[in-house]
């Protein structure tokens, strides 16, 4: 039975999970991760033939993930030798995994191509080359799209926005080069030249600009048809869509996909072709809003006439978005959960940088030293994003489904921090 005043998630209290496990802490609901599977099998998978969600594991990725999508029937979407092992690892059917990155290195891509990958989005000139030569050395032969940016400027953070022309992802449509490489892949004995990849941002809440990069590559396809006598067979449309950190309506995956499909479906009945495959890559839509960071509360600073600082033993380190991008979370006291707010506190980190602070001007009960605080909506690109500046831990992951918790990730201790260091024998 919940207690009043006290904050769950997924049935667990989140006060014990901060004894049991210490803080600061990551929690990941399973439910709630599932949960957004489910409505993409509603609204998408089952709704329309020849689709695919390849879940994008830069958002949150340990193998207990790489597990949970495997299990929900998903593909995977990943952009590093890393993420790639760690699916490996995991189990995760190599044919359902593909690689996706602006700068895939040598080593990576032959891990990828010695394991029979399902496909490699493909991301700059001299990239089909070297995958071509990697088959050749391997005697395999794999599946590629071609990542284009489609011009599209979208309404977000200048860093997450990846679909407008200058940008260090994909191939410019303007670019004569992009046209020598389809045709270099479709003659290509090592290269199944399946389609076309784009992706124009993240946290995006407007279908609008799907739509229009979906006309500009449905051109595309028709100009290849017309060049070169194929069908483009998948159009992979990325993903981006946004999730609720504050209070941001969050829109539902019908809401961007339903009209790209149609679209879609009506330009293929006006050309005559078969309607290609359709792949998307959520994330953190996926991830998102399913985890929470605790922490615990510690020096309380009252800074009279300016500013309450209230500092926790986490911040940058574990959750490095507010620094980087000015993004905005919410959160509560844990412990006083049900009690009235009546300060206003700035949520900091205990990294020294200034720019540490978590959450500004936050309504809160009286905080005290040792209180459980609780940051919603950091289950995407917390954990993921986490770093030893200061030589400060990661902290572990605890994956939660309906009052009951299991250790995923451990947490770091300072061993850890040492591990890799070696002192030369001069000094």
């Amino acid at each position: 039975m919940e207690e009043k005043n006290k904050l769950y998630f997924d049935g667990c209290d989140v006060t014990e999970l901060a004894k049991e496990y210490g803080t600061p802490l990551y929690v990941m609901s399973e439910t709630a991760i599932v949960g957004k599977f489910s409505q993409l099998k509603e609204e998408f998978l089952d709704k329309y033939e020849n689709t695919r969600v390849a879940y994008a594991a830069k958002a949150f990725f340990p193998m207990a993930m790489a597990k949970i999508a495997e299990r929900e029937g998903m593909c995977v979407d990943v952009v590093s030798g890393g993420e790639l092992y760690t699916a490996l690892k995991a189990g995760f059917p190599p044919e359902r995994i593909e690689f996706n990155g602006n700068n895939k290195l040598p080593d990576e891509l032959r891990l990828a191509v010695k394991n029979g990958i399902g496909r490699i989005i493909v991301d700059g000139f001299s990239e089909l080359e070297r995958i071509e030569e990697i088959c050749k050395e391997e005697n395999r032969r794999i599946s590629v799209l071609f990542r284009v940016t489609p011009g599209i400027k979208a309404d977000s953070h200048d860093y997450i926005v990846t679909g407008k022309k200058d940008s260090k992802f994909g191939f410019p449509l303007d670019d004569e080069v992009l046209q020598d490489q389809i045709s270099r892949a479709i003659q290509s004995e090592y290269i199944d030249f399946k389609g076309l990849h784009f992706h124009i941002g993240s946290q995006l809440f407007d279908n609008g600009p799907y739509l229009q990069a979906l006309d500009i590559i449905l051109e595309l396809t028709k100009k290849i048809r017309e060049k070169f006598g194929v069908d483009v067979s998948e159009i992979n449309f990325g993903g981006g869509f946004g999730i609720q950190y504050i209070d941001e309506e969050r829109k539902s995956y019908s809401y961007f996909l339903d009209p790209m499909m149609e679209k879609m479906e009506k330009f293929c009945r006006e050309e005559g072709m078969e309607r290609p495959a359709v792949v998307i890559e959520p994330g953190r839509s996926i991830v998102g809003e399913a985890g929470i960071s605790v922490y615990t509360i510690g020096q309380i600073k009252d800074i009279k006439g300016v500013r309450k600082y209230v500092s926790v033993d986490g911040g940058m380190t574990d959750n490095i978005r507010p620094a980087l991008y000015q993004s905005l979370y919410t959160g509560v006291i844990a412990n006083k959960a049900d009690e009235e707010k009546t300060e206003t506190v700035t949520i900091c980190g205990k990294c020294c940088e200034s720019g540490d602070i978590l959450i500004r001007d936050l309504k809160v009960p009286e905080p005290e030293q040792g209180d459980i605080f609780a940051i919603f909506s950091t289950g995407a690109y917390g954990y993921s994003m986490a770093s030893n500046y200061n030589r400060n831990c990661i902290p572990p992951v605890v994956l939660v489904k309906e009052g009951k918790s299991r250790l995923i990730v451990k947490g770091q201790d300072y061993e850890d921090l040492l591990r890799n260091d070696i002192i030369p024998e001069d000094l």
